[in-house]
C-alpha cells in the first residue's frame, strides 16, 4: 500500500519521526543547533496542551507567575548537588555589549563585562527559592504554589526536535509548604494531573511511578514520573514531579515561624511538564500517513475540504461549506465548541486533503456539487483511514446527521487513539526474563519493537545501585520508574539477589 509519507516505521523509525514533524508542518530547523522553529500547526497543538494543563493546575490551587530568564551564577553555587547536575548544560551569558572587531565583524567589549555571570535558565528552582525566602516568614504564609509557562536553555550536545532540544517551552511547578507530608501529597497530586492529562487530553497512556536514586532530579529526595511507550518500544519520560524535602529550602534561607513558635525550614516541591509531550503524541499516535492527534489537542477537530472546479458550483459549494462550518461550531464535543476549520487555499482539492491527512486533523470533510444536491457530506476519519481492503475509508452522510453526531464521531477517535496505544503498552511489558542472558536477548540489536521488562526489585543503593545501572548502560537500558499500583513482588532482586522488595520497568529511553 502506498502511503503519504516517504519513509514508513518500519524502514527507519528516526527518518519517519523526523519526516512527520517536516510533512505535517509542525516544526523546522532554526539555524542555531538545537533549536527549532515552531510552525502554526505545532504550536497550536502546544496552544491546547498548554490550555488543558493550564486549567488543570489552577483547579488545584496554583496560580501563574513569572520569573526571569537570567539567573545569577551564585544562586546556583548555594546547591551543590543542583549545580552540578546542570552544569554541563548551562548557557552562560557574560557581557552586555558587542563592539566592531576591525574587520567588519563584532566581538563582545572587554569593558562590558558583567560583574557575575549570568546563567540563561535551565530550571528555576534556585532564583524562586530566593524569592520564597523573601516571601515566606510566617506558617501564616504557606503554603505558597505557584506555576509559570515558560522557555528554559539547557546546551544538548545531541539534539532531536521536540524529543530533546537546547531551548524548548514548559511549565514549571515550584510550592513550599510547613510539612513533608504536605510536601509529598503535593507531590504526588502533581503527578497524578500529568497521568490524567497525558491519558485524557493526549490519549497516551503512561505508567506513572517512582524514579530510582540515579535518575532523580538533582537536589530532590524523591522524583516521580509519567512514562509512554513510544511506537519504537522505547521509553519517554513525559512528565516529572519533585519531591525537594528541605535541600533547596536549606541553600536558599526559606524559613519560617511555626504555630508553636519555633524556627523551621519549608519543605518544597517542583514538577514540570514540556513540549517533549507533542513529540511523545507523534510517536505514540502516528502512522506511515503521518501524524493522527487526539481531538482534545487538535487546533482544528474538523477540516472542511470544498472541491472547487473553477466552474459555475463553486459559488454554491463555498456557501454550502460556510453554513456547514458555522453548524459545526455551534455544537459541543469534549467539553468545549467543535473547532471546525474551511479551507479555502488555492490548491487543488486532493492536495489538500492529503496535507490534512499528514497533519492529522482528527476529520477531514469533503464537499462537492454532488454533495449539494443529495444535502450530505462525505468525510474521512483521521485515525480509521483505510478500509481493509486499503481505500480510503470515506463515510457519505446526510448532513444534519453528520452534524448531530459529530460530538460523538469526536469524542470516538479520542478513544479509540487512547485504546490503541494502551493496548499497545500493555502487550509490550514482559515480565517473564528471569536472567541476564534472557534480559540481553530481549533487547539485541535488530529488534524493532522490544518494548519493556519489568523486573523484581531490592531497591540498592550507593555502590550497589552504581554496579547496576553500569550493566545495564552496556546493553543501552536504564531503569525508568517503580509502577504505582504494580502487583506484590515475592522472590529476589533480579540483580543483586537480596529480597526484592518492588518491581521496576526497564527499557531504552529517549
Amino acid at each position: 500500500m502506498k502511503h503519504a509519507l516517504s519513509v514508513t516505521r518500519d524502514q527507519d523509525f528516526a527518518a519517519w519521526y523526523q519526516a512527520v514533524i517536516a510533512e505535517a508542518d509542525l516544526a523546522e530547523e532554526s539555524g542555531v543547533r538545537g533549536c527549532m522553529v515552531i510552525r502554526p500547526w505545532g504550536y497550536g497543538i502546544w496552544e491546547r496542551m498548554q490550555r488543558l494543563l493550564d486549567d488543570a493546575i489552577k483547579a488545584t490551587g496554583h496560580e501563574n507567575c513569572y520569573f526571569p530568564l537570567f539567573i545569577p551564577l551564585s544562586y546556583f553555587a548555594k546547591e551543590a548537588e543542583h549545580v552540578e547536575g546542570f552544569a554541563k548544560e548551562m548557557a552562560v551569558v557574560t557581557h552586555h555589549r558587542l563592539i566592531a572587531d576591525g574587520k567588519g565583524g563584532l566581538v563582545p567589549d572587554p569593558d562590558a563585562k558583567l560583574e557575575e555571570p549570568l546563567v540563561v535558565r535551565p530550571t528555576s528552582e534556585t532564583v524562586i527559592g530566593a524569592a520564597f525566602a523573601r516571601w515566606v516568614q510566617s506558617w501564616r504564609d504557606l503554603p505558597v504554589l505557584i506555576n509559570q509557562w515558560a522557555n528554559v536553555v539547557r546546551w544538548e550536545m545531541r539534539t532531536r526536535m521536540f524529543l530533546r532540544t537546547s531551548e524548548f517551552l514548559w511549565q514549571e511547578g515550584h510550592t513550599a509548604h510547613a510539612t513533608a507530608a504536605e510536601a509529598r501529597e503535593e507531590t504526588l497530586q502533581m503527578l497524578e494531573v500529568y497521568r490524567r492529562f497525558a491519558e485524557d487530553c493526549v490519549a497516551m497512556p503512561v505508567v506513572a511511578g517512582e524514579k530510582p536514586e540515579n535518575e532523580r532530579f538533582p537536589g530532590a529526595v524523591e522524583t516521580w514520573s509519567i512514562e509512554a511507550m513510544m511506537g519504537d518500544g522505547k521509553a519517554l519520560q513525559a512528565g516529572t514531579s519533585h519531591y525537594l524535602g528541605t535541600n533547596f529550602s536549606a541553600a536558599q534561607g526559606i524559613r519560617f515561624q511555626s504555630a508553636e513558635g519555633q524556627i523551621e525550614l519549608a519543605q518544597t516541591t517542583s514538577w514540570g511538564m514540556s513540549t517533549r509531550m507533542i513529540g511523545g503524541m507523534i510517536m505514540v499516535h502516528g502512522d506511515d500517513d503521518g501524524l493522527r492527534v487526539p481531538p482534545r489537542v487538535a487546533p482544528w477537530q474538523v477540516v472542511i475540504v470544498p472541491l472547487l472546479r473553477d466552474g459555475p458550483e463553486d459559488e454554491a459549494i463555498i456557501s454550502y461549506c460556510k453554513m456547514l462550518r458555522n453548524d459545526l461550531a455551534r455544537q459541543s464535543a469534549c467539553g468545549e465548541p467543535v473547532r471546525a476549520l474551511l479551507d479555502l487555499k488555492p490548491v487543488k482539492a486532493t492536495n489538500k486533503r492529503w496535507a490534512w491527512v499528514k497533519k492529522g486533523a482528527p476529520v477531514v470533510v469533503e464537499v462537492g456539487g454532488r454533495d449539494i444536491a443529495a444535502g450530505a457530506v462525505t468525510w474521512l476519519r483521521r485515525d480509521r483511514l483505510y478500509t481493509d481492503a486499503g481505500k480510503l475509508a470515506s463515510s457519505a452522510q446526510e448532513r444534519g446527521e453528520f452534524v448531530s453526531g459529530v460530538a460523538d464521531l469526536l469524542a470516538d477517535v479520542q478513544t479509540a487513539l487512547h485504546g490503541e496505544a494502551r493496548a499497545k503498552l500493555d502487550a509490550g511489558i514482559r515480565r517473564d526474563v528471569t536472567d541476564m542472558a534472557g534480559l540481553e536477548a530481549h533487547f539485541a540489536e535488530g529488534e524493532r519493537f522490544p518494548g519493556w521488562v519489568e523486573l523484581p526489585w531490592a531497591k540498592p543503593t550507593g555502590a550497589a545501585l552504581d554496579s547496576v545501572v553500569e550493566r545495564l548502560k552496556a546493553l543501552k537500558l536504564t531503569i525508568r520508574n517503580t509502577p504505582m499500583g504494580a502487583e506484590p513482588v515475592a522472590g529476589a532482586c533480579f540483580f543483586t539477589g537480596e529480597p526484592a522488595v518492588e518491581r521496576i520497568l526497564v527499557a531504552r529511553a529517549y
